[in-house]
């Protein structure tokens, strides 16, 4: 069974000065697009290097887990270090899914030139950093997860199997 980390980076929603409706709509998603078995390790810290760090290393070294989807942080404001904690963690970096990401995000906004989302892998983890919007989230997890399940297969980790009618995982013959 795949597992699946949804780690929402907040400073508010971690003290719980707000409700985090970021994380509820990655699960979402992924219920809508994977047929697979999957579970779910869903997590909310606050932002900041070391926090998001220590995170990241836990949920790929120590639970193994096999797709970590972040969301939040990935802004210009200065608590947004999660690109930053991310890179330090990282073996490789994977710039085509920000690049992506961001280019769909511009069509709906001007101001996604400002958003700093990647991907990386650690291991046979693969770490991807979502925007914290919902409706951004949507957008582009449209965009990039077709190649989610091709990039798990080449790194070891699990497989997923998406849904045809939602969203199609390509697979090179």
């Amino acid at each position: 069974m795949v597992r699946i980390g949804i780690l929402t980076i907040s400073d508010r929603a971690s003290r719980g000065e707000y409700a985090d409706l970021s994380g509820p709509a990655i699960r979402a998603w992924l219920e809508r697009a994977i047929v697979s078995p999957w579970s779910a390790v869903a997590k909310t810290i606050p932002d900041g290097f070391e926090s998001v760090r220590g995170t990241l290393v836990d949920l790929c070294d120590r639970d193994r887990l096999d797709l970590v989807l972040t969301t939040g942080g990935t802004g210009p404001a200065l608590r947004d270090e999660r690109p930053e904690a991310m890179r330090s963690v990282i073996d490789k970096e994977l710039p085509g899914f920000g690049e992506a990401m961001r280019r769909a995000s511009f069509e709906a906004v001007p101001t996604a030139i400002l958003s700093r989302q990647s991907a990386g892998t650690r291991g046979s983890t693969l770490i991807i950093n979502l925007p914290g919007k919902p409706s951004s989230i949507d957008l582009c997890l449209n965009t990039v997860f077709g190649a989610v399940p091709y990039c798990l297969d080449l790194i070891g980790a699990g497989r997923i199997e998406t849904d045809p009618a939602f969203i199609g995982a390509f697979r090179p013959q």
